[in-house]
């Protein structure tokens, strides 16, 4: 798992421009996530992902403080100086708490974040393509007809012709070529909304 995750981080970055710091990152929150709804932890967790193995360790971090309300999250100052005396108030207390089956939930989060991550620029990519098209005419191929007008496809994506932007009497079928005229390009939740008319001037 640790090969794979850190060849395929190496390759988006090389590829798709995506750094790589931010990717360990995002997996490395998800880590947080994962080990706190697998393992029923309330603790304060840090986890660190090797650059170059992937190696993952789990910490449990807690506050320096004079009086503990919270054993999970707190730890006293008697008790944080037998760790070491350099420990002061406030200062943090870490304790290496990996579980020994959490590779293969790591492994699984590192993943599903790595295509997440895929998807994201993918999306990002289809929107800046297509927003530097806005006002050109593309060919597309319908693929679905409802209320809101016609769904076209037109290469990377799909376009929505607004039912008030066909051209009055103009009726197409599913399959059919379409050309039309790009006038808008806006980011959604799904990836990019690319708005397209026939009756512009353009």
């Amino acid at each position: 798992m640790n090969s794979e995750v850190i060849s395929a981080i190496a390759d988006l970055e090389k590829e798709r421009g995506i750094n790589a710091d931010i990717l360990f990152d995002a997996i490395e929150v998800a880590l947080i996530t994962a080990f706190k709804k697998n393992f029923y932890s309330n603790e304060n967790v840090r986890v660190s992902m090797d650059r170059k193995t992937g190696e993952i360790h789990v910490y449990a971090q807690r506050k320096v403080v004079d009086d503990v309300y919270d054993p999970d999250t707190e730890i006293s100052l008697a008790d944080a100086k037998e760790i070491s005396k350099k420990y002061e108030l406030d200062d943090i207390v870490e304790n290496e708490v990996t579980p020994r089956n959490f590779g293969r939930i790591a492994a699984q989060t590192a993943k599903q974040v790595v295509i997440q991550r895929i998807r994201e620029a993918e999306r990002e990519a289809t929107f800046t393509q297509y927003s530097d098209k806005d006002g050109d005419i593309v060919n597309g191929i319908v693929t679905t007809l409802d209320k809101r007008g016609l769904v076209v496809n037109i290469g990377r994506t799909e376009a929505l012709l607004p039912t008030q932007e066909l051209i009055p009497g103009e009726t197409f079928k599913i399959g059919e070529r379409i050309k039309a005229y790009i006038t808008k390009v806006e980011k959604s939740l799904k990836g990019p909304q690319v708005f397209i008319s026939r009756t512009h001037p353009g």
